[in-house]
């Protein structure tokens, strides 16, 4: 049976009284150490230690050594020395340089001063896995360690000098790999600082290409501006001087028509008729002309009135009807379906339906057109649907389709006059209105615009829109929250936001953004609807059903244009936005308009 816990076991006592008893102490610590299994590095340290202090004790007239092992968690050999001689003062034995050494080599020494002499306890840590010896085994290591040593103070010497040669060779053997990784690591330095050099010096030329390049952004940005500005003026002064001359050949053409007193022959009619269809033809080229550079100046303002879809609906029905009856084409247009009044401007209204159903008429053989309108679930917004079962338009010419001046070929084109301004005016009318026009089609089978608009125009929707003629100035905004998974695009809008907004936060997912939000409500929110995790409509949702989310501005950016059915779901003070089409001017706009109304809200 092992020992009770922290128990002692005297293993062996020994004196030191002459110099060969320190010899004789250190092959006894050896011996110890080897009997009780410890390594040949632990052996060569207590016996090291022995020597070291041994040559201490007995400079002050020797003392007496007991070996012992302490069961203690973890067990652990301690050799105390014991001295009757005075120590002398005021020297402090801890500072003896045998006893320094001996606490370099083992793990525990303390120095107490008796009432005659002192005490020197030596402690090594034994491993873990040690276990004490039983009575019986005790009774026999004391045995082997009494009796006599078999080592001469010759071959001990001898031992002492071979770890000495050892503990060189080791040092020597360390000094050299020290060297070597110092000569690698030297040479590593070198390649760092050269490539590091070569790094610094691609990276400088690459700011300075970046920079040219930013200047040269800007500068073609500033070019594209003003061409656009001289584009919209050169646009409005010819449409202005044209009409003055195309008014009077219309003017001329009718007094010939209607002279009394020289009545025209039946030819002379007929070249009169084609003057004046000509000329009716290039007027309404040169308006619509006109009424574009207005809108893209942004002269063009919304004349609000209250407006019944019904009213509206008959007059397209009535100016429409004998254009339907020159083919085998049926016009049917449908009374509106639960639609309250809209509060917008009625002639812009009636000019993107006109725009729509001629189209749609031209390029319609056979079949119908058919004009409907619904209110959405919202019941914030109404989507007025012009759809036929025409030629259809392929997916790669839909984008096309709206750009100025630019005409899908197509069999009946020859046939069908136009310039190619009519849709893109009609989009940027509807952009005026608070609202988006769409398209959907399939070749041969026919198209559908999508008119969205809101019941009540509101001028932050029309702002964000359409495009401002100056930059804003003088915005300020608190906080404004971007919510996109596309971390470039959330560096643009952090651009665009600079020197407007006090702080810009970032979110990729919708659970991000909802939890920031719960930190700090911000001020206007920048929300992408396609995004992993929790895309945007989850986003909206959980801030409608949050009291505390439910009045903050939310801004929808897409990367295309969003359909009916899509902006039918957002919310009524929702502010849409084109990402391809975004600048800074749109942005300072859009949250130039918000902030005004979180402000008298």
């Amino acid at each position: 049976m092992p020992p009770d816990t922290d128990e002692v076991l005297e293993l062996l006592t020994v004196e030191i009284e002459r110099e060969l008893d320190v010899i004789a102490v250190r092959q006894r610590g050896r011996d110890v150490a080897v009997a009780l299994g410890l390594d040949a590095q632990d052996q060569v340290r207590i016996a090291t230690a022995l020597s070291e202090v041994g040559r201490e004790v007995l400079a002050m007239g020797g003392a007496s050594i007991v070996f012992a092992l302490i069961g203690s968690v973890p067990p652990a050999l301690v050799i105390t020395l014991t001295t009757e001689a005075a120590v002398p003062q005021p020297r402090d034995a801890t500072q003896v340089e045998g006893v320094l050494a001996a606490r370099r080599l083992l793990d525990e020494v303390t120095f107490e001063s008796l009432s005659l002499g002192a005490r020197l306890r030596l402690v090594k840590w034994l491993p873990g896995h040690f276990r004490l010896p039983t009575a019986g085994q005790v009774k026999q290591l004391r045995r082997t360690l009494e009796g006599p040593s078999a080592v001469t103070p010759m071959s001990e010497l001898r031992t002492q000098n071979s770890e000495m040669m050892a503990a060189l060779d080791e040092l020597q053997s360390k000094q050299d790999e020290l060297l070597r990784l110092n000569a690698e690591l030297e040479e590593t330095n070198r390649g760092v600082l050269a490539m590091y050099s070569q790094l610094s010096d691609e990276l400088e030329e690459t700011n300075r290409g970046v920079v040219a390049l930013y200047a040269e952004l800007d500068e073609k940005s500033a070019q594209l501006k003003q061409a656009n500005e001289a584009k919209s003026r050169f646009l409005a002064n010819v449409s202005h001087e044209l009409r003055t001359p195309i008014n009077s050949i219309l003017g001329l053409a009718r007094l010939l028509d209607d002279a009394p007193d020289e009545p025209l022959s039946g030819e002379q009619v007929k070249q009169v008729t084609f003057i004046r269809s000509n000329a009716n033809d290039l007027l309404a080229l040169v308006n619509q002309l006109l009424d574009l550079a207005k809108a893209e100046s942004g002269r063009l303002e919304p004349v609000l009135t209250e407006v019944r879809l019904e009213d509206v609906f008959a007059q397209v029905r009535g100016s429409l009807r004998p254009l339907a009856a020159r083919g085998a084409v049926d016009l049917l247009v449908e009374d509106p379906v639960d639609v309250r009044p809209l509060y917008t401007d009625e002639g812009m209204l009636l000019h993107i339906l006109r725009n729509l159903l001629t189209n749609a008429l031209k390029f319609t053989e056979r079949g119908h057109v058919r004009l409907s309108a619904r209110s959405r679930e919202s019941g914030q917004y109404v989507g007025l649907t012009v759809e036929d079962t025409g030629i259809g338009i392929a997916e790669a010419d839909q984008v096309r389709a709206f750009e100025e001046f630019f005409q899908v070929a197509g069999p009946l084109q020859a046939k069908a006059h136009g310039t190619g301004l009519g849709l893109p005016y009609a989009r940027r009318l509807a952009e005026l209105l608070g609202g988006s026009l769409t398209l959907s089609s399939v070749p041969g089978e026919g198209s559908t615009f999508t008119l969205e608009l809101p019941i009540t125009w509101n001028a932050a929707m029309a702002a964000s829109q359409s495009q401002p003629a100056v930059v804003p100035t003088g915005i300020s905004v608190g906080t404004v929250l971007v919510v996109d998974d596309d971390e470039s695009f959330r560096h643009v809008l952090r651009s665009m936001l600079q020197g407007a907004a006090e702080r810009v936060l970032e979110a990729a997912d919708g659970v991000d953004a909802l939890r920031q939000m719960q930190e700090s409500v911000p001020d206007v929110i920048f929300l992408d609807l396609r995004m992993p995790a929790l895309d945007g409509h989850g986003v909206l949702k959980a801030m409608a059903d949050d009291p505390r989310l439910q009045r903050v501005p939310v801004v929808v950016v897409s990367s295309y244009d969003l359909p009916a059915d899509t902006c039918s779901t957002l919310p009524p003070t929702a502010v849409t936005l084109t990402k391809s089409g975004l600048t800074r001017e749109r942005v300072l706009s859009v949250v130039a308009g918000l902030a005004g109304e979180g402000a008298d809200g």
